[in-house]
């Protein structure tokens, strides 16, 4: 019997994850590690634990599922997107790796887009605007703020990226994380050598570019003292987060689309044209599966809006099951409550980093079961703000799968099904990006014959919940309102931020 490898460098931990040939899912186990926050808005990883973290969890998974490691056929990765590891030139970390989350960056935001001739020149050359949570502008924040670390950098890679290189001594990344960089021609597949010219930038420092399904480089002897992996075993270059997420739920047909209700929110659907949005508002990606694209529209506060409520208005004694029964008690639409979800801002569709929560509408018939369903409300409202913007983009959306800790609530999978007007599907494994991983593992070494072999075959619809008709023409008048909410109060979270 052969085994994959999936390994998932995440923002709060790494997970392994083993998979059998037959697509049978052996064992998972997770390693956490801190994070730092040196200032506010920044987010700070030390990439030492994360290699630590994988040389335990290696370990660990290896010995509890008690199999021989020289029946493991190939070992893939994911990573958190975006991510920056600056190296030197004896392949020594300069400094902390700057995380997607950190918003430290939006002066050099600002400079991208002035630099290269403005959003809409920006998004025709590299199909995504400038954010924060990019590659390019951390790059140039280094630049200008640490001149003596950029003078160091020999290079750059994202978090998957340098744990592949600590596997095998091989410096590369895939389409799927150069993408995020801001820095790559997505529809080309190449990296952007204006754009590095405009910002003056050095393109050496950028790795050279594979697909996901490529092999990466093999097990080193360093790592195969350090683990019981043999060497030579092949490491194929797997993909960013999403990317294997997306691969994971089996979205690598057109007309599929992901809904994932984790602690941000994300809609997500494979392409066959790269077709960007030209205002920004959704991103246009590599996805792993060769030649093709994902689009993707991204809220930041989805299961984070659920668990501030849970933490900080309720008290401790109302778990989950109990906030999702008063939730069911309460009639659709909340009996004219909404809330919007810009705890932290908001990325889809607004991009506005001064928005904030609002309760609208807020009467004294309103109890703690109407805020609670409120909350998931107007989270699904935000993920139909993606949904919309995605068909705008001539996507057929054939088949919504959800997934996510809000996707396993019966009440939110009802919910979203109503207020997308679409049947939603569950699936029957359901392991996050670790699971994509281990799949391009074995696309990789030949294991799968392809993408859709492994679709078809081990991930399968479990359950299928179908929308409320009278929920739906319900919802629809509720989210006209919703959608009103955020232009009234443009003006008045500017004058906010600016008390704050």
């Amino acid at each position: 019997m052969r085994y994959l490898l999936g390994l998932d460098v995440g923002t709060s931990g790494v997970k392994a994850l083993l998979l059998s040939e037959e697509g049978k899912l052996i064992k998972t186990c997770n390693e956490s590690y801190p994070l730092s926050t040196p200032s506010s808005g920044w987010a700070e990883q030390n990439p030492a634990d994360w290699w630590e973290a994988v040389v335990k969890v290696i370990n660990k998974i290896i010995k509890e599922s008690n199999i021989r490691s020289e029946n493991i056929a190939g070992i893939s990765l994911s990573g958190q997107m975006h991510s920056s590891v600056f190296l030197d030139d004896e392949m020594e970390v300069i400094r902390p790796a700057i995380l997607w989350s950190d918003t430290r960056t939006a002066k050099q935001c600002k400079d991208i887009q002035n630099k290269t001739g403005g959003l809409k020149k920006l998004i025709k050359k590299v199909s995504n605007p400038a954010l924060e949570g990019f590659t390019a502008p951390k790059i140039l924040w280094l630049k200008e703020n640490e001149p003596d670390n950029y003078q160091k950098v020999n290079y750059v890679l994202m978090p998957k990226d340098f744990i592949r290189f600590k596997l095998t001594g091989e410096i590369n990344t895939e389409v799927s994380d150069a993408a995020g960089t801001l820095l790559f021609y997505v529809k080309e597949k190449k990296w952007s050598e204006d754009i590095i010219e405009m910002l003056g930038l050095n393109g050496n420092i950028l790795p050279p570019v594979i697909e996901s399904i490529d092999i990466g480089g093999k097990i080193n002897e360093i790592t195969a003292r350090k683990t019981p992996l043999k060497r030579d075993t092949p490491v194929i270059a797997g993909g960013a987060d999403n990317a294997c997420g997306a691969v994971g739920s089996g979205i690598i047909k057109e007309g599929r689309v992901m809904v994932s209700i984790g602690s941000s929110g994300v809609v997500l659907a494979q392409t066959n044209q790269p077709t960007a949005d030209k205002k920004g508002r959704i991103h246009l990606f590599n996805h792993s599966k060769p030649d093709s694209w994902y689009m993707m529209g991204v809220m930041l506060s989805a299961g984070l809006s659920f668990n501030w409520l849970k933490n900080s208005l309720f008290d401790d004694h109302l778990d989950y099951e109990k906030l999702n029964k008063k939730a069911d008690d309460v009639e659709a639409g909340s009996e004219g409550l909404i809330f919007l979800p810009y705890l932290y801002g908001e990325r889809t569709p607004h991009g506005d980093a001064d928005a904030r929560g609002v309760f609208f509408g807020i009467s004294g018939r309103h109890t703690q079961g109407h805020f609670i369903r409120s909350v998931m409300e107007g989270v699904t409202f935000g993920l139909k703000d993606s949904f919309r913007l995605i068909k705008k983009q001539n996507v057929k959306i054939k088949e919504i799968r959800a997934i996510g800790g809000g996707a396993k609530s019966k009440v939110w999978q009802q919910i979203l099904a109503d207020i997308l007007g679409h049947p939603i599907n569950l699936l029957n494994v359901e392991e996050g990006p670790a699971y994509g991983a281990a799949i391009i593992a074995g696309v990789g070494v030949g294991v799968f014959k392809s993408f859709e072999e492994v679709s078809d075959s081990i991930i399968k619809v479990s359950e299928q919940i179908k929308p409320n008709k009278e929920n739906v023409k319900r919802y629809k008048k509720y989210y006209e309102i919703y959608r009103e909410l955020y232009p009234s109060l443009k003006k008045e979270y500017k004058k906010l931020s600016k008390l704050n």
